[in-house]
Parts: C-alpha cells; sequence; structure tokens
C-alpha cells in the first residue's frame, strides 16, 4: 500500500467519560454505539478504496476484486445512509430494511473471500446477469415481432445490457451455463455459522423487507385506547441492537478481507488487530446494555 494510505485510516471515536456515564444513567447507549457504528462504516470505506496495484496486496484477477469492493462499497454506502436516518433516533421502520441489504452483502462478501475461487466469483457474477439476459432476450423478441424494428428505449436499454455484461469479465455463454449461487442460509452453513445468524441477519430481517404481519404490527400499527390497531406514528427508534450487530457483522466482512488480499504479513497483522480493537469496543459497550440478560435464570 502506498504511504499516503495509511495516513487516511479513520481515527478511532474518542468517547467522553461523560457521554457513557449519562448512558449508564440513561440506560440508553444508543450515542455510544452510534459512533462506533459511525467508524466501522468509515473503516470499511478505507478498504473499499484501497487500489488493486498496490505492493501490500496479492495478484487479484480485476474483476474478482472489483467484486470484493463493490460488495465493500456497498456496505458503507448503506451505513452512511443509515447514520443520516438514525442520527436523531428515528426511522427505525427504515434502517432495519436498510441493515437487511447490509447483512446480505457482508456474508457475500465473506463466503467469496474464505474461498476465493474462480467459481465463486463466476457463480456470483452470472447470478445478476442471468436476469439482464432474459431481458435482452425479452426484447430482441418483441423487436422481432416488429419486423426488426428498433424503439430508441429498447436501443439504450440493449446497449446498457451489453455495458453491464462487457464489465463483468464473463461471457455470455458462461452467464448461460454458470451453476446458481447458494442461498444465504447454505453460505452461512458454509461458513461454519450457527442457524441463529440465519434467522437474525436474513429470515427476521426480510420481515421488514417484504412487510409481513410481525413488521407491520412492530413498526407501522398501534393499539389505542379501545384495543383497536390503528396507523402508528412516526416514532419508531432505531433499537441499540442495530448498531452491534451490523457493525459485528460488517468487520467480519472487512476481516476476511484483509485476510485475503493482504500479503504483506506485518501490513495484515495490524489491520486485524485494528479491526478487532474495534470489535471488542463494541462488545465492550453491548456487555453493559444485555446486563444479565444472559444469565441463567435462578430458581425461585
Amino acid at each position: 500500500m502506498e504511504k499516503d494510505d495509511s495516513e487516511l485510516f479513520p481515527e478511532a471515536p474518542r468517547i467522553a467519560p461523560e457521554m457513557l456515564t449519562e448512558c449508564r444513567e440513561s440506560g440508553n447507549y444508543c450515542p455510544v454505539l452510534f459512533e462506533w457504528y459511525k467508524y466501522t462504516g468509515l473503516v470499511c470505506n478505507f478498504f473499499a478504496r484501497i487500489q488493486r496495484q498496490s505492493p501490500a496486496l496479492r495478484p487479484i484477477p480485476a474483476h474478482h476484486y472489483h467484486v470484493l469492493v463493490g460488495l465493500l462499497n456497498r456496505c458503507c454506502r448503506l451505513m452512511l445512509a443509515n447514520v443520516a436516518l438514525s442520527h436523531e433516533g428515528l426511522f427505525g421502520e427504515t434502517t432495519a430494511i436498510v441493515d437487511r441489504c447490509i447483512f446480505e452483502s457482508a456474508v457475500k462478501l465473506v463466503w467469496l473471500c474464505e474461498a476465493p475461487l474462480h467459481d465463486r466469483f463466476e457463480r456470483f457474477t452470472a447470478e445478476g446477469l442471468k436476469t439482464e439476459l432474459e431481458f435482452r432476450d425479452t426484447i430482441n423478441a418483441n423487436i422481432a415481432a416488429r419486423d426488426g424494428g428498433v424503439l430508441p428505449i429498447e436501443k439504450r436499454m440493449l446497449v446498457s445490457i451489453e455495458n453491464h455484461i462487457q464489465s463483468s469479465g464473463v461471457t455470455f455463454e458462461e452467464i448461460a451455463a454458470a451453476k446458481k449461487c447458494p442461498d444465504l442460509a447454505s453460505m452461512i452453513d458454509a461458513l461454519g455459522h450457527d442457524r441463529l445468524l440465519y434467522l437474525i441477519g436474513q429470515k427476521i430481517g426480510s420481515h421488514h423487507v417484504h412487510g409481513t404481519w410481525p413488521s407491520l404490527r412492530f413498526h407501522y400499527l398501534e393499539e389505542n385506547e379501545s384495543g383497536d390497531l390503528r396507523p402508528r406514528d412516526h416514532d419508531c427508534d432505531t433499537h441499540v441492537n442495530q448498531y452491534v450487530f451490523i457493525p459485528k457483522i460488517v468487520l467480519r466482512a472487512v476481516e476476511a478481507f484483509v485476510r485475503w488480499v493482504v500479503a504483506d504479513a506485518e501490513g495484515q497483522k495490524a489491520f486485524l488487530e485494528v479491526l478487532e480493537s474495534v470489535h471488542d469496543e463494541i462488545n465492550a459497550v453491548n456487555a453493559e446494555v444485555v446486563g444479565d440478560d444472559f444469565a441463567r435464570a435462578r430458581d425461585v
């Protein structure tokens, strides 16, 4: 990595003792965890900006690297969106939707880095482009039905599809022949995680994306004095757990990225130590949040 790159590494937040005291007195640790959430996004952004040609990195096919930094950038950009949405503690119904997107991207990034085989990158890339091929075929069928007359909008769409495919590093034939990516549950299982991670991050997160009854009841409906349900007002907090779960998942994704792409042993060790220290800081605050929630219940 260039010398200037290391100088751009974001500085960790300095949490004033007074802020922690206020959190302990109020029982609301969101202000502190919000700072670590922002910092995790900045760290993710730093690694997304490292140039593939950096001498500290191992040689990686261009498209593979583009996929990885694209996923990193997606994570940090979506975290930035949640920072903007939740800086006053609101928009919990929306940040939960964004969280689900961040979670999926982070898991896929780890899955790619844990076994960085050409097949995995090809399958990941082809999965999105299969839809483009179907769209192209539909447009061409409509053109053929008009005896070759091409509408201006169709011409633009065909050019756009062609550009997406040309930039992907895979051919039309490879896209059509590629095996489907495993679903997220299978990815999580392959990474050695308990199914609970899938249930929390994906299945429960999907409630917020798809607007199922649990999501409607939690975020969009409330009970009035008569016991009837009515539309809930704009008062959905971003839950404190969101400031813990997502940064920890993203940190693990960045860690997987560093382990795979950074060839320089000293540089890799230094980066991993920083990432682990951020993880520890979040865990330390979260330990105060959960208190004795996970202590074994006493007999009564």
